[in-house]
């Protein structure tokens, strides 16, 4: 199911948190010994929705009227929601250990013997 979120997107402020530069996140890498790249594909969805808010991104089918009780993929801020957690999570090892850039993270090590 795919739901039309437009009119919400045209009604929503735009938020403007940085997102890393690729660019830089790749000269990070440099001296790596070892690197795992992660896919947090259902990242969006462990967000929670504010109360007040799900009747916001509420949707009819043929079953009746239901609506998101987690951020779901496609709100026009879900990808700056999403970074700005994940870097207030991560921030002690960005730069150190860790790069995140929205859903995909890389945990990096100067050392084999050193990454878990």
């Amino acid at each position: 199911m795919c739901i039309d979120f437009q009119d919400l997107k045209k009604a929503c402020p735009k938020d403007f948190y940085p997102l890393p530069r690729i660019d830089q996140l790749v000269d990070s890498t440099s001296g790596c010994e070892l690197l795992s790249m992660m896919d947090v594909s259902q990242g969006y969805h462990q967000i929670m929705l504010a109360p007040e808010d799900r009747k916001k991104v509420s949707f009819i089918t043929f079953e009746g009227t239901f609506c998101y009780v987690a951020m779901p993929f496609g709100l026009k801020n879900a990808g700056a929601t999403y970074q700005r957690l994940v870097d207030r999570i991560f921030r002690p090892q960005i730069g150190r250990n860790v790069e995140v850039y929205v859903d995909d993270m890389l945990v990096k090590s100067k050392k084999a013997a050193d990454h878990v």
